[in-house]
Protein backbone atom coordinates (compact mmCIF):
# COMPACT_ATOMS: atom_id res chain seq x y z
CA UNK A 1 0.00 0.00 0.00
CA UNK A 2 1.12 3.64 -0.71
CA UNK A 3 1.54 6.49 1.75
CA UNK A 4 -1.72 7.66 -0.13
CA UNK A 5 -4.02 5.02 0.36
CA UNK A 6 -3.34 4.76 4.19
CA UNK A 7 -3.73 8.26 4.69
CA UNK A 8 -7.32 7.84 2.93
CA UNK A 9 -8.14 4.57 5.20
CA UNK A 10 -7.20 6.63 8.22
CA UNK A 11 -9.51 9.51 7.57
CA UNK A 12 -12.19 7.14 6.58
CA UNK A 13 -11.93 5.15 10.45
CA UNK A 14 -11.53 8.84 11.43
CA UNK A 15 -14.62 10.00 10.23
CA UNK A 16 -16.87 6.69 10.79
CA UNK A 17 -15.73 6.90 14.73
CA UNK A 18 -17.00 10.74 15.17
CA UNK A 19 -19.86 9.30 13.23
CA UNK A 20 -19.74 6.22 15.81
CA UNK A 21 -18.92 8.46 18.85
CA UNK A 22 -22.30 10.72 17.53
CA UNK A 23 -24.59 7.38 17.41
CA UNK A 24 -22.96 6.46 21.07
CA UNK A 25 -22.15 3.32 19.69
CA UNK A 26 -19.05 2.86 22.41
CA UNK A 27 -16.87 1.46 19.72
CA UNK A 28 -13.13 2.61 19.65
CA UNK A 29 -11.14 3.06 16.69
CA UNK A 30 -9.43 0.07 17.28
CA UNK A 31 -12.62 -2.07 17.42
CA UNK A 32 -14.04 0.20 14.47
CA UNK A 33 -11.14 -0.53 12.39
CA UNK A 34 -11.83 -4.07 12.97
CA UNK A 35 -15.70 -4.54 12.15
CA UNK A 36 -14.80 -2.15 8.48
CA UNK A 37 -12.05 -5.00 7.84
CA UNK A 38 -13.97 -7.77 8.63
CA UNK A 39 -17.18 -5.75 6.55
CA UNK A 40 -14.57 -5.30 3.64
CA UNK A 41 -13.56 -8.95 4.09
CA UNK A 42 -17.51 -9.94 2.86
CA UNK A 43 -18.69 -10.19 6.58
CA UNK A 44 -22.06 -10.12 6.59
CA UNK A 45 -22.87 -6.22 8.46
CA UNK A 46 -25.91 -7.04 9.95
CA UNK A 47 -24.62 -10.54 11.11
CA UNK A 48 -21.73 -8.70 12.63
CA UNK A 49 -23.86 -5.99 14.34
CA UNK A 50 -25.82 -9.13 16.17
CA UNK A 51 -22.31 -10.64 17.35
CA UNK A 52 -21.32 -7.60 18.81
CA UNK A 53 -24.66 -7.20 20.70
CA UNK A 54 -24.43 -10.66 22.14
CA UNK A 55 -21.10 -10.12 22.97
CA UNK A 56 -21.64 -7.44 24.93
CA UNK A 57 -24.84 -8.63 26.26
CA UNK A 58 -22.44 -12.00 27.73
CA UNK A 59 -19.72 -9.23 29.06
CA UNK A 60 -22.36 -7.46 31.18
CA UNK A 61 -23.80 -10.53 32.52
CA UNK A 62 -20.73 -11.53 33.55
CA UNK A 63 -19.89 -8.65 35.18
CA UNK A 64 -22.91 -8.89 36.92
CA UNK A 65 -22.53 -11.92 37.74
CA UNK A 66 -18.77 -10.96 39.24
CA UNK A 67 -19.98 -8.26 41.17
CA UNK A 68 -22.04 -9.91 44.00
CA UNK A 69 -18.86 -12.41 44.51
CA UNK A 70 -16.91 -9.07 45.18
CA UNK A 71 -19.72 -7.30 47.23
CA UNK A 72 -19.86 -10.21 49.21
CA UNK A 73 -15.76 -10.03 49.92
CA UNK A 74 -15.50 -6.34 50.56
CA UNK A 75 -18.53 -7.04 53.29
CA UNK A 76 -16.96 -9.83 54.97
CA UNK A 77 -19.84 -12.16 53.83
CA UNK A 78 -19.38 -15.30 52.17
CA UNK A 79 -19.42 -17.94 55.26
CA UNK A 80 -16.02 -16.59 56.75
Amino acid sequence: MDAATVAQGDQAIEVLWQIANILNTGLDKETLRILVGLCEAGVNPEALATVVKELRREAAALKGAAEPASTQQRSGAGGR
